[in-house]
């Protein structure tokens, strides 16, 4: 599958329930993780439905030949309104290694600064390879990691941090490790 071939959209009815479908289709599949992440990303999408402002926040919905490939979210943060976050990036197998992981995150960072956010944060785990690099790529850095026992497995939680202005004095740029 070409790059050029995929196109990204806004979410329509029905989209949301896909997207909690398909991550936990994959993430049980790729990862082995349990029900209890279904439960998290069914939470996060409810959450953008119930909450969602044009303004701030965005789904996109990543298609090739009319098919769904692949989608993103960025909401606002609930604490902080002038912090995004980047949440349930999720690339089909049939679209991965054509940049679509990449598109997806330059469209949440481009409309994080229309929006006027100044910090975009994401939490991630240490064994989603792929996806760290693809936050790396554009700019995230790592300012936090915590061992948790989630999704039926001891995992590494990850907090990553991309500030579309130099971060403001005192706030933390490095990382902090608690076990």
């Amino acid at each position: 599958m070409a790059p050029q071939t995929i196109t990204l959209r806004p979410h329509h009815p029905g989209d949301i329930g896909w997207i909690i479908h398909r991550q936990a289709a994959v993430y049980a599949e790729e990862y082995g993780y349990n029900n209890d992440f279904e439960a998290l990303v069914a939470q996060v999408a409810t959450h953008f439905l119930v909450h969602y402002n044009p303004a701030r926040d965005r789904c996109w919905i990543a298609e090739a030949d009319d098919q769904p490939v692949g989608h993103v979210f960025l909401v606002q943060h609930p604490d902080q309104p002038t912090t995004a976050k980047l949440r349930l990036l999720l690339v089909e197998s049939s679209a991965r290694g054509t940049g679509l992981g990449s598109m997806l995150v330059n469209e949440c960072v481009q409309f994080a600064r229309e929006a006027g956010y100044l910090k975009i944060t994401l939490w991630t785990q240490s064994d989603l390879h792929a996806a760290r690099k693809i936050y790396q790529k554009a700019g995230f850095h790592l300012v936090h990691e915590e061992r948790h026992e989630s999704f039926g497995k001891q995992l590494i939680g990850q907090t990553w941090d991309l500030y579309l202005d130099p971060p403001p004095p005192g706030e933390p740029s490095h990382l902090s490790v608690r076990e």
